[in-house]
């Protein structure tokens, strides 16, 4: 049985390997001030037109860069549990810089991609993406209803909504 002295060291391994692997995929830009709930709503009035448009019942979340929800809305008929992982997605893409199907492609490879597992909080689904304003990231929105395809659609309209 290894010692704890090796347990801790392969423990504190893994967590520097985790985060180096999840720096280097992130956005270059710097935060900003948090997004607005004005322009919250923006995004997800997009994100939610979309949904509407293909008749797609979903939950939309917007958090601002330290996730901290700004905005909700859920869909009548949408399952209940999106609505968890839609500001689970919004989190994820907001606290680590990047859209969540980085995180769904790393884990899809296999191999080193499995320890985006071991990130706390990196949600491996798509519908995540930070929203970008004036070059900086002020939040994030995430969507969770439809298939990855479909919420990734609907995230990126609400993202786009606001960018600049």
């Amino acid at each position: 049985m290894p010692s704890r002295f090796v347990v801790k060291l392969l423990v504190t391994l893994t967590i520097l390997l985790c985060a180096a692997s999840a720096k280097a995929q992130q956005m270059p830009n710097p935060y900003g001030a948090p997004i607005s709930l004005d322009n919250a709503k923006k995004a997800a009035a997009a994100a939610v037109a979309e949904a509407k448009k293909n008749n797609w019942t979903m939950a939309f979340a917007v958090v601002d860069p330290n996730g901290t929800l700004v905005y909700y809305e859920k869909l009548d008929n949408t399952q209940i549990g999106s609505a968890a992982v839609a500001i689970s997605k919004a989190r994820s893409s907001a606290l680590f810089k990047r859209p969540t199907k980085t995180f769904e492609d790393a884990v899809a490879k296999g191999g080193d991609g499995m320890r985006t597992l071991g990130l706390e909080g990196a949600v491996p689904l798509e519908g995540g993406v930070p929203i970008v304003m004036d070059g900086k990231i002020v939040g994030a929105i995430g969507v969770s209803g439809g298939t990855s395809a479909q919420d990734l659609q609907c995230a990126q309209l609400g993202a786009d909504a606001l960018a600049k």
